[in-house]
């Protein structure tokens, strides 16, 4: 398995933005160079020429202050957001644990969902079924399962997105450190199950602000300061040039 980014770059227009939301990006709030486009549009750029190469055996970190580019990343290598130059190969089967889960249906309820996000995930539909009431019993959703997300609390959608997540058997592991925390009663849960799927998973990507968590979990470190990079490579040269930066 391997993940190869070439000279990834991504760019967002901000068409009919309010000028605050303008001013706090051009001060460095939101991170990301800002230009006028080829259609004289207002840009930013959230991550410019971001390159790295990943193997089995890998985990790597992403660290950064906010606005640095560590989600879009993530993003990115899930498939959510297409890069505007650059190129990303993937070989291997990527499991996202993002905040929310692919395909989540709010009008839905939480057993259509569990199919839905779990196909959009690359389960068969036989394999999701056989699953299933494991997913439920981790979930602690009781009877809520029947009943449309959209009256879910922000807490009972991070941990239905985490069990649907969490029961794919990871390839390429894409983990962003909030997911799960939004329920602080599932917290302990989630962290064993992370620890789990990262012990077994054959590369692992974390964003994470937590240089301890970093440290723990990763061999290598992608540093990104406004969408660039700063360095790629060892743990501790990483460590030493995101506490500079």
């Amino acid at each position: 398995m391997q993940v190869i980014a070439k000279n990834i770059s991504v760019d967002f227009p901000l068409l009919g933005q309010k000028r605050n939301i303008r001013n706090k990006i051009i001060s460095g709030v939101t991170g990301g160079r800002l230009f006028k486009n080829h259609k004289n549009v207002l840009t930013v750029r959230a991550l410019n020429n971001i390159s790295f190469h990943a193997k089995s055996g890998d985990r790597i970190g992403f660290l950064g202050h906010n606005g640095a580019g560590k989600s879009t990343m993530l993003r990115v290598l899930c498939g959510v957001y297409f890069p505007t130059s650059g190129s990303i190969y993937v070989e291997g089967k990527i499991t996202p644990l993002l905040q929310t889960a692919p395909g989540l249906e709010m009008e839905d309820t939480g057993y259509d969902n569990i199919i839905n996000c779990g196909l959009n995930l690359g389960m068969s539909l036989e394999e999701i079924l056989g699953k299933i009431d494991d997913i439920i019993d981790f979930s602690g959703l009781g009877d809520y399962i029947n009943i449309a997300v959209r009256n879910y609390s922000s807490g009972m959608l991070s941990r239905l997105s985490f069990s649907i997540a969490t029961a794919v058997k990871p390839g390429i592991l894409i983990l962003d450190e909030g997911i799960g925390t939004a329920d602080a009663k599932f917290a302990d849960t989630a962290a064993k199950k992370i620890d789990e799927l990262s012990s077994s998973t054959e590369i692992l990507f974390l964003a994470s602000h937590s240089e301890s968590l970093i440290k723990s979990m990763c061999n290598k470190a992608v540093v990104l300061e406004k969408g660039s990079t700063l360095y790629f490579g060892d743990i501790d040269t990483a460590l030493e040039v995101y506490k500079n930066s």
